[in-house]
């Protein structure tokens, strides 16, 4: 059974940064792309963030881009989710998705399509606030 477990949600005041992980385990093949995904209280859950397993490129929608950062460890088992100057907006859960059916192999846009992703975390809470 595949899990991904993600972990590193805090409460952090603006400005501060924080690490989220995704760790993941038992996939039969390897991923295509995992992605960030956030649901911030009364919104609909929205994409952050995508990595590509063959080419570890990475795409960021323009609310994080320069401040969030994903990475693989080299066994590709853990990404992490480098958030820098966080703001109060980017209070939410935070889940990590994984694509292992159709194919890409570098991270864009189509990356962030909920419906690719097959395998999801339970979510660890962010909450930004002075």
């Amino acid at each position: 059974q595949v899990q991904l477990v993600e972990s590193g949600g805090t409460r952090v005041q603006p400005g501060e940064s924080l690490t989220l992980s995704c760790s993941t385990s038992n996939f039969a093949v390897p991923y295509f792309t995992i992605a960030w995904f956030r649901q911030a209280p009364g919104k609909e859950r929205e994409g952050v963030s995508s990595i590509a397993y063959t080419t570890d490129t990475t795409y960021y929608t323009d609310d994080v881009k320069g401040r969030f950062t994903v990475s693989t460890d080299n066994a590709r088992k853990v990404v992490s989710l480098q958030m820098n100057s966080v703001k109060p907006e980017d209070t939410a859960i935070y889940y990590c998705a994984a694509n292992t059916r159709t194919a890409f192999y570098t991270a864009g846009p189509a990356t962030l399509d909920e419906g690719l992703y097959n395998y999801w975390g339970q979510g660890t809470q962010v909450a930004v606030s002075s």
